[in-house]
């Protein structure tokens, strides 16, 4: 069994090690905290461990792992193999077994912990490992806080709170379902007159708040249909925003092509797009300018990497959604520091906040991310902080089985 106290073995103590002794995996467990986030962890029997985030309850991603050695995958499953395999093990998930479903964001979060554990093992930053830093500073947007959006005075106060929040983000999502006063992704009926009146007056005060130097996305959450996504474009194309984001139904359809031929802005989706073949209709159509996967609902490191692969071939961009906690904020920043199509990154107001390692590694200034050159991911959890803040009744590491 792999050892699992406080103390794991450093890549470096390993590194002569590795020489003559292959590592094996000997477990994939899970784990929920208190704060919602659920991790991932990969064990070997060399006493190293790689750590992931899946976008799920911890007894569904524990169900999830043990789908990977039912039945049907007896013959595929990890257990005991070269965790080095990373290509291997990504078609093992992804597809030799094709009814994927909730279980994909689960197995993007061990293809996640995988490439941690492979650096680590390695002794390399998995941006090395994905062929080299293109940048060693991420530039990041964030999130606007909500409230009222109709309210000058109210916008006065909230542009200044962000804009002199010490991190120094320059640009900032701006949700349009606070200017219509409706729930955050809840398909909505055709906006009449007055629901484009209350969203032109919304993005009018932001922009007047915020001032020049700030850039705006307005984002959605897949709420309209085309002919409300056609109106909104107009009614905010004088502010000038950086992207349009999100406000179709998340397949590819006509709808996207039809908003495309409509307006000059510059339109972003992607959060919900799973492995390759979903990105591959946007990308061939240039239905989008930029697209925006997240590391767990794409398909992982591995499967991600495809995505921005093939949006390299159409010259499309790639900036990471990212709103999870701080694993996957270090492997998003792994990913993006690799990358060469990639201007931004996204980022929680937040992010900086987690307690799971002491001390929080990430350093973001002047609205920039600093890229780790640490070992895997850059980071190891600090496990005693970890088992007092699990989810109540979650079993701790070495109870799952």
């Amino acid at each position: 069994m792999a050892n699992t106290s406080k103390q794991e073995s450093t890549p470096q103590a390993l590194q002569a090690g590795l020489e003559t002794t292959k590592a094996k995996i000997t477990a994939i467990k899970a784990m929920q905290l208190n704060d919602g986030n659920t991790l991932i962890k990969v064990e070997t029997d060399l006493g190293i461990c790689g750590y992931g985030e899946a976008n799920s309850s911890g007894a569904f991603a524990r169900e999830a792992i043990e789908m990977l050695a039912g039945p049907r995958l007896t013959h595929l499953g990890l257990i005991g193999k070269d965790p080095l395999a990373l290509g291997v093990h990504f078609h093992t998930m992804f597809y030799a077994f094709p009814q994927r479903g909730r279980v994909l964001r689960v197995w993007s979060g061990i293809d996640i912990a995988l490439w941690d554990l492979a650096g680590k093992l390695l002794g390399q930053a998995v941006s090395s490992l994905l062929g080299g830093r293109f940048r060693e500073e991420i530039k990041l947007y964030s999130h606007c806080s909500g409230g009222d959006y109709l309210d000058k005075i109210v916008w006065e106060e909230r542009a200044a709170k962000h804009k002199t929040d010490p991190r120094g983000f320059k640009v900032f999502k701006v949700d349009i379902h606070h200017a219509l006063g409706i729930p955050m992704q809840e398909y909505t009926l055709s906006l009449g007159t007055e629901d484009v009146r209350r969203v032109h007056k919304a993005y009018s005060l932001a922009r007047a708040a915020f001032g020049d130097e700030i850039d705006i996305i307005v984002h959605c959450h897949n709420e309209l249909d085309v002919p409300s996504a056609i109106r909104v474009a107009e009614a905010v194309e004088d502010i000038k925003p950086l992207y349009y984001e999100d406000p179709l139904a998340p397949e590819f359809s006509e709808a996207w092509l039809a908003l495309r031929r409509s307006t000059r802005l510059a339109i972003m989706t992607g959060e919900n797009i799973e492995l390759p073949e979903q990105a591959m209709s946007f990308l061939q159509h240039q239905a989008v300018d930029i697209l925006q996967p997240d590391l767990i609902n794409s398909g992982g490191i591995t499967g991600t990497r495809r995505i921005a692969e093939l949006a390299a071939l159409y010259r499309i961009p790639i900036c990471l959604h990212n709103v999870s906690g701080l694993v996957l904020n270090l492997a998003s920043q792994q990913f993006s520091a690799a990358l060469f199509n990639c201007p931004m990154m996204e980022c929680s107001t937040r992010a900086d906040q987690y307690s799971w390692a002491q001390p929080n590694p990430l350093e973001i200034k002047g609205g920039y991310m600093k890229v780790s050159d640490k070992p895997g991911l850059g980071l190891e959890l600090d496990q005693e902080y970890l088992k007092a803040n699990r989810l109540e009744s979650e079993p701790w590491w070495g109870d799952l089985r």
